[in-house]
């Protein structure tokens, strides 16, 4: 490494310093990540792509960095999973030599140039390496913490399996280059505290990721980045484009060091039976693919290691049918296991994206223009996981969350009689389940079901309290029976986030049906 190169990094990290709360570094305490005084700290990031050609942080073009970075934390993102290629570290050349106007021209990109000069001319005449520096820098002057994800080898689109770059030991992915290049920017960010992890490599997958090669190599990737920055949380995908980490459960990962250990799964709405969504009854399907996600990764937190889900997402146009239930019971599982996670992405569009200038990222939190959000509603779907239910530290807050809106079950007093609606999940009030009582408590007062389908549930006290079954492969419809022996499910009213009863929906088979409304799930 030449001495120039850290010189010129040296020079540039010295002018700031990031003002964050967080008492840094954070480390693990089994199953959950914490500060420095050990509290629980919940990782709810944004994946924000800087991989692809010109390997320069997306958006730059259309929003100064310090609006982009305001917005996340104005859509209630505490973190970004910022992703660079390999060779940003294995090739002076593309980091040092290369400006970040010379990268857009030689792409023939001369508009996004023009672009960054408008919003960001601090970057136009700057290395490639030092413009992601800035990025990193102006996130944690705003609050954000980052982990740096090694994507691929070379700057480009992720990931099929055909990829030169796709595991170990393919031509474009030597295994002694990569642990060199995440110790190289372990050693580079080793003094910025709002850099908390590294993710060693993105989707490992092809027709060899067999778990021995994992075992061979993740761990000298694993000690780069550790030996080379030791308070970074080191974080570990799986096999099968991050998907599988199945392997680990009859033979396990050894490293020199415990406490900074961090597992990470993906998931998608494809990345099981292909159509699955819409062939299956929602309950059924959802219930199947959380069962394999449990198996493929989930199972690390009953074995006291974090896992974060560092990608997941759909389509934010609401066209797309198996998306949208694909979220609905993905986000259940998240609020149940109090996950830290990662949404793709925040792109609004690329500045080119295999081979197409501004392509739109529909999976996007931001639009176009990188100033609007896409969708308030996916927005808002997000915030019900955003904040912890428990964790060191942390008082238990017990809740019944709504997946479908991201919002919890509370108390409604603008009646006579307190009824139940739906409020954001920091506002609402505590809430207990028994499920073999049946009683399902709101602050004290238990729920009063109605006897005739599409009135409003109420709440009293003593002896009126109902008794409510959890139904369904979920166990998310709440149901209960009337004096006529008519099976009703506590549902929400749209118009004004009132919860009612009506009759149950979606328990046969018929994959058509969408159960959404009828999802409650007790944490």
């Amino acid at each position: 490494m030449a001495r120039s190169f850290y010189l010129c990094i040296f020079l540039l990290f010295i002018t700031w310093i990031p003002i964050i709360s967080t008492s840094f570094p954070l480390s693990t305490n089994t199953r959950w990540i914490v500060d420095e005084k050990g509290q629980r700290v919940k990782l709810a990031c944004v994946n924000w792509p800087a991989h692809l050609q010109p390997a320069v942080a997306e958006g730059l073009s259309k929003q100064p960095l310090d609006s982009i970075s305001k917005k996340i934390v104005s859509m209630g993102f505490n973190c970004v999973r910022l992703t660079w290629p390999l060779d940003l570290m294995t090739n002076d050349t593309l980091a040092l030599k290369i400006t970040v106007k010379q990268s857009f021209e030689s792409l023939n990109l001369f508009d996004d140039a023009l672009g960054i000069q408008t919003h960001n001319p601090k970057i136009l005449n700057l290395p490639i390496f030092n413009a992601f520096q800035e990025v990193v820098s102006n996130l944690g002057q705003n609050g954000l913490m980052v982990i740096l994800d090694n994507h691929l080898t070379y700057p480009g689109w992720c990931c099929s399996d055909n990829d030169l770059d796709a595991f170990f030991g393919y031509p474009n992915f030597d295994p002694v280059i990569w642990a060199k290049g995440l110790g190289k920017m372990a050693t580079l960010f080793r003094n910025v505290t709002n850099v908390i992890g590294m993710s060693l490599r993105n989707e490992p997958r092809g027709t060899r990721d067999y778990p021995d090669l994992w075992f061979r190599f993740m761990p000298k990737g694993a000690e780069a980045v550790h030996a080379a920055n030791p308070e970074v949380l080191v974080i570990l995908s799986g096999i099968d484009f991050d998907t599988n980490l199945s392997f680990l459960r009859d033979r396990f990962f050894n490293v020199s060091f415990t406490d900074k250990l961090v597992f990470e799964q993906h998931w998608y709405s494809f990345s099981h039976e292909g159509g699955a969504w819409v062939k299956h009854n929602s309950n059924d399907i959802c219930a199947k693919i959380i069962g394999e996600v449990n198996h493929n990764g989930g199972f690390l937190l009953d074995r006291g290691f974090p896992l974060i889900l560092s990608e997941f997402g759909t389509d934010e146009r609401g066209v797309d049918v198996s998306g949208n239930r694909y979220m609905n019971c993905l986000v259940a599982w998240a609020a149940e296991k109090d996950l830290d996670w990662a949404v793709w992405a925040l792109t609004g569009d690329y500045y080119l994206r295999t081979g197409t200038k501004h392509m739109v990222e529909t999976y996007g939190v931001l639009d176009a223009t990188w100033k609007n959000v896409r969708n308030s509603t996916y927005l808002q779907k997000l915030s019900g996981i955003q904040h912890p239910f428990r964790g060191p530290g942390l008082q238990e807050k017990k809740l019944v969350l709504h997946p479908h809106t991201g919002l919890c079950v509370t108390t409604n007093h603008s009646g006579n009689v307190p009824t139940l609606r739906l409020e954001l999940c920091t506002k609402s009030e505590p809430s207990t389940f028994n499920p073999k009582e049946g009683i399902l408590w709101i602050n004290k007062m238990c729920v009063e079901t109605p006897d005739v389908a599409g009135q409003k549930v109420k709440l009293g006290v003593g002896s009126k309290c109902s008794k409510l079954g959890q139904i369904s492969a979920t166990k998310m419809h709440l149901s209960f029976k009337t004096s006529n022996g008519l099976l009703l499910c506590l549902d929400v009213d749209e118009r004004d986030n009132s919860i009612v009863a009506n009759p149950c929906k979606c328990l046969t088979k018929d994959a058509s049906c969408d159960p959404a409304s009828q999802w409650f799930k007790v944490l």
